[in-house]
C-alpha cells in the first residue's frame, strides 16, 4: 500500500516513522515545503520505501499528482491549508486523516457533505491527541455508563527547555490561534463562550506532574463530544498554561501578533503570525532538549446501575521517553501516534465509514489496544461518587 505524510513537522514526523515501520506500507512519500526534517528522518530510518518530495500544499495540481494511487494521506499542515487538501482528497476519493479540525466545528459535524460531498473516501478528522485520543477515551468511557452527564478533558504539560522561556511544543501558529479565540464551553446543554484566557482553574494531574493551572481554550472536543456522545450536558476542555506564558500571549494578542492578514512593513507584505513564528524556536529544533511530562486526562461522569460514577482515563508520557520512542517530545509523539493509529486502522479495513468520520465514531476498543501497543500507558479508574 502507498501512504503519504503531508507536512513533516514535529507531529507529522512521528506519524511518518510509524507508517514507515508498518509492513503493509510498501511506499511512503514525505511531502513538505521544507524537506530538511523529512530528509533527516529518511536518512535515520534508512528505508528504501521512503521518498521525500518538496510540496506546496496550496497548489491543487500538485496535490492531485501527489494523491494519485494513494491508499491513505495523513496531513499535519495548517488547518487553513487543509481546506484545499481535504477538497482534493474528497474529489479524488483519497482516504484522508488530519490531526485537528479544518472547518467550522458546528457546521462540519452537522453538515459534513457540504464540505466533502458524496466522496467514496474516508475523511477522518481530529485524529491526533486532543482532539483524537481524548475523544476515544470519552467514547470508551461513555459506552460503559448507562447515562452520560459530564465530560472534562485536561491537557497538562510540565515541559521546560533550559534557556528558553517562550516556546511551543507544536505549531506556534496553532497555539496562538488557540489562545486568541473565545473558548467554547458546553454547559447545561447549551454552547457558550468566554473571552480568551479568561477562565482558569487548578487541576491535579497524575504524578509526577501534579497541580497545574489550566485554562479554557478553543478546542474541538467541546463540539465533538457535545454532538456525538448522547445525553451529555456538560463538556469542558482545559489546557495547562503557566501565568508567564498567558501574560505574554495576552500582550501579543493585544498588539495583533496573532493576525493572519498581511500588513505593510516598510514596503514588504508580512503576516504578523509568520513573524512571531519565525522568532520562536521551531518545535523540531527542541527535540531532545525538553524535560518534564505531558498527560491527557478525560473524566466522564454519569450513572451506572443507578449510582453516580466517574470513569477517569489518563495517559502520561515524559518528554525524555518520547525522545527515545520516536525522536520527539511528548506532545508531538502523542499527536503523531493518534494519527498513525487512525491510518493503520484504515489500512487494515477497521474503519469502513465513508465521508467525514470523527474519533467518537470509530471502534474505541480497537484503537485503545493499538495505543497500548505503541508503548503508551493508559490508566483507567472507575470511581463511585
Amino acid at each position: 500500500m502507498k501512504a503519504v505524510q503531508l507536512g513533516c513537522g514535529i507531529t507529522g514526523l512521528v506519524c511518518a516513522e510509524q507508517l514507515a515501520k508498518n509492513k503493509k506500507v510498501s511506499e511512503l512519500v514525505l511531502a513538505d515545503l521544507n524537506t530538511a526534517p523529512a530528509q533527516a528522518l529518511a536518512e535515520r530510518l534508512k528505508s528504501d520505501k521512503i521518498a521525500v518530495t518538496k510540496m506546496d500544499a496550496t497548489d491543487e495540481r500538485s496535490l492531485r499528482k501527489l494523491m494519485k494511487g494513494v491508499d491513505v494521506l495523513v496531513s499535519s499542515v495548517s488547518w487553513m491549508v487543509n481546506e484545499k487538501v481535504i477538497g482534493v482528497a474528497a474529489k479524488t476519493d483519497t482516504n484522508f486523516i488530519e490531526f485537528s479540525m479544518t472547518f467550522s466545528e458546528d457546521d462540519f459535524i452537522d453538515n459534513p457533505k457540504k464540505y466533502v460531498g458524496e466522496t467514496n473516501a474516508t475523511i477522518l478528522s481530529c485524529m491526533g491527541s486532543d482532539p483524537g485520543i481524548s475523544d476515544v477515551f470519552a467514547r470508551h468511557s461513555a459506552n460503559k455508563l448507562d447515562q452520560v452527564e459530564r465530560i472534562r478533558v485536561m491537557d497538562g504539560d510540565s515541559g521546560s527547555v533550559e534557556g528558553v522561556k517562550f516556546f511551543s511544543l507544536w505549531s506556534p501558529q496553532d497555539l496562538m490561534d488557540e489562545v486568541s479565540m473565545p473558548a467554547a464551553i458546553f454547559k447545561d446543554g447549551e454552547m457558550t463562550t468566554v473571552p480568551p484566557l479568561s477562565s482558569s482553574d487548578v487541576y491535579e494531574f497524575p504524578q509526577p506532574i501534579g497541580k497545574l493551572k489550566v485554562f479554557n481554550t478553543h478546542h474541538e472536543e467541546t463540539y465533538l463530544m457535545s454532538k456525538l456522545i448522547k445525553g451529555v450536558r456538560d463538556v469542558d476542555f482545559r489546557i495547562a498554561i503557566d501565568d508567564d506564558f498567558a501574560n505574554v500571549a495576552r500582550a501579543l494578542r493585544l498588539v495583533g501578533m496573532h493576525r493572519r492578514d498581511e500588513i505593510d512593513v516598510r514596503g514588504a507584505k508580512v503576516r504578523p503570525i509568520d513573524l512571531l513564528s519565525a522568532l520562536m524556536p521551531k518545535p523540531t529544533d527542541l527535540i531532545g532538549k525538553v524535560k518534564g511530562y505531558a498527560a491527557v486526562v478525560v473524566e466522564t461522569t454519569g450513572m451506572k446501575n443507578g449510582k453516580k460514577t466517574m470513569i477517569k482515563m489518563s495517559m502520561p508520557l515524559s518528554h525524555e521517553e518520547a525522545f527515545e520512542l520516536g525522536n520527539s517530545n511528548a506532545s508531538g509523539y502523542i499527536v503523531g501516534i493518534g494519527g498513525a493509529i487512525g491510518a493503520e486502522m484504515l489500512l487494515d479495513g477497521k474503519i469502513k465509514q465513508k465521508g467525514a468520520v470523527f474519533p467518537e465514531q470509530i471502534d474505541s476498543e480497537e484503537f485503545l489496544e493499538r495505543l497500548r501497543g505503541k508503548g503508551l500507558k493508559v490508566t483507567e479508574l472507575t470511581i463511585a461518587l
